[in-house]
């Protein structure tokens, strides 16, 4: 991943890749299926250096921990049909509806094989059922979160506000996104079960 780990280049090096996938539960008809990429903001490198030294204390707190959520929202910017690319310095989404820990964590191999040994090649899945999320979705992001719960819990905004990017903010104490993209709209309806996959390359 390289050892500038500050650098915008070498947060780029990281690849996302996510799977949308809704569907009817009383059914099982599919409503809509995608598969496209995402993007690693500039706090994924902040992330990543914060979990190559977690190792250096002897206890790991909340804002030492890893990826533990996936947010969606509603808040995309941008035309309706084909939202605005992301951009690296979004800090939390627009606005954000509802979030969810992850049902299975997987790794892969270079074929893509699920293996019980860690890789560079990893699947978080969430899923949003009946109740969860149900909107005109076309946001969402990876949360290192600082407390769990289904409702957004410290993001670093008002301050620094997007587009501006300050990095010489503790994001100990905040909610961190690491990934982020906006997409055209996902109609989350009631009695749909929405399973989201996202895949990290590092």
């Amino acid at each position: 991943m390289g050892m500038n780990l500050g650098s915008e280049d070498s947060i780029m090096r990281v690849k996302g890749e996510y799977i949308i996938h809704l569907e009817d539960c009383a059914t099982g008809k599919v409503l809509d299926h995608r598969e496209l990429s995402n993007i690693v903001t500039l706090d994924g490198g902040i992330l990543v250096a914060i979990l190559l030294a977690s190792g250096s204390g002897l206890t790991r707190t909340a804002s030492q921990q890893g990826l533990t959520m996936l947010a969606v929202g509603t808040g995309a910017t941008g035309p309706l049909l084909n939202p605005d690319a992301p951009d690296p310095r979004q800090r939390k989404l627009n606005n954000e509806l509802w979030r969810k820990p992850f049902v299975n964590t997987v790794f892969r191999n270079s074929t893509g094989g699920a293996v019980a040994y860690p890789t560079n090649v990893v699947d978080l899945t969430a899923q949003f059922g009946p109740g969860e999320a149900e909107g005109p979705l076309n946001e969402m992001g990876l949360i290192r979160s600082i407390t769990l719960g289904p409702t957004p819990g410290t993001p670093i905004a008002p301050a620094p506000v997007f587009p501006n990017y300050d990095p010489t903010v503790d994001m100990s104490n905040f909610d961190l996104l690491a990934n982020f993209t906006q997409f055209s709209v996902v109609s989350k309806l009631p009695n749909s079960l929405l399973t989201i996959t996202w895949r990290l390359t590092c």
